[in-house]
């Protein structure tokens, strides 16, 4: 008998993406190495080092971040069509991925990204990986977009955030998918009063602000605030409106396609607690990850029992 093609669709949502190591290294411990890897945004960045071989150096990076590191890895502009320019988070992933092209990867890979202007769901299969995985995170208002084949693309997420269509595509019998945003958006309430005047028989409510990823950096921290403006008791700030206003609707667009063409399993890490830009807490996000794919194993193994092809005769 035959395994199945084991095909992995990873999704797209910023530090969130770390959990995707966790995922592959269980899935890679448990015997179930994915043949077929479609990745959208950081999904692609995390599916794409996978593929290369370079896994474990991409683990060894995240866990090594700080909140200095972030904002030194960032070189800010304005000007140009998103706040970050994103050389300098080219030239770390050339470090480790330049003259790799994606139809030398030992397995089949595929970046998904936007056509600016067209809205055109694009697929890159062919091509340096460096390029592929840069169009496919740059997110819209925050990083430049990409020109690539004489097109304009940006990141993924705004048409495929969970590339599952992608990974079937490339011939995966089995698509298991790594969905970041399954535990953080969707849950209703109810506004009772939409006054904006304090309630003088309500005790006031003062919530303590979560630290911001450029808190306490003196210089960075300052051009960053200038730029996208710090978040205050009465107005958040512009980078976190941007963020999650298209977490907010990448959450609605994967549900909508996830249910068009559903994974036959899906590993839903329980990130609600993890901020979009916490790229610093890649430890408890990687375990995070392996968290979820271990729920996950006993389905994925009875799924690819299930799925063994006979041989031709």
């Amino acid at each position: 008998m035959i395994r199945p093609k084991i095909g992995l669709a990873l999704g797209g949502g910023a530090a969130r993406g770390w959990a995707h190591i966790g995922a592959l290294e269980v899935l890679i411990e448990a015997g179930f190495a994915p043949d077929v890897i479609a990745g959208t945004s950081i999904g692609a960045v995390v599916g794409g080092c996978l593929a290369a071989g370079k896994l474990p150096e991409l683990s060894e990076f995240a866990t090594s971040m700080t909140k200095r590191r972030i904002v030194g890895l960032m070189d800010f502009h304005i000007g140009g069509a998103g706040l970050i320019s994103g050389g300098r988070l080219k030239r770390l992933l050339e470090q480790h991925l330049d003259g790799i092209r994606i139809e030398d990867l030992n397995h089949r890979f595929v970046a998904v990204a936007t056509e600016l202007g067209f809205g055109h769901e694009i697929w890159l299969t062919h091509g340096p990986l460096v390029e592929a995985l840069t169009a496919s995170y740059a997110l819209p208002g925050i990083f430049d977009p990409v020109k690539l084949g004489g097109r304009w693309l940006m990141d993924g997420a705004l048409v495929n955030p969970v590339p599952v269509t992608a990974a079937r595509a490339l011939g995966a019998d089995v698509v298991i998918c790594v969905n970041l945003n399954s535990d953080l958006t969707g849950r209703g309430t109810t506004i009772q009063d939409q006054s904006s005047d304090p309630d003088p028989l309500v005790p006031e409510l003062r919530i303590q602000p979560e630290p911001r990823w450029y808190d306490g950096i003196s210089g960075a921290a300052k051009r960053v605030r200038n730029i996208v403006g710090r978040p205050t008791e009465n107005r958040p700030g512009l980078a976190g409106v941007m963020i999650d206003a298209f977490n907010i609707t990448q959450d609605r667009i994967s549900r909508s396609r996830l249910a068009g063409d559903p994974p036959d399993v899906m590993i839903g890490p329980k990130l609600g607690r993890i901020g979009l830009f916490d790229f610093h807490r890649a430890g408890e996000t990687i375990e995070l990850g392996r968290q979820a794919a271990r729920r996950s194993l006993d389905d994925i193994a009875a799924l690819v029992a299930a799925n063994h092809i006979a041989p031709e005769s």
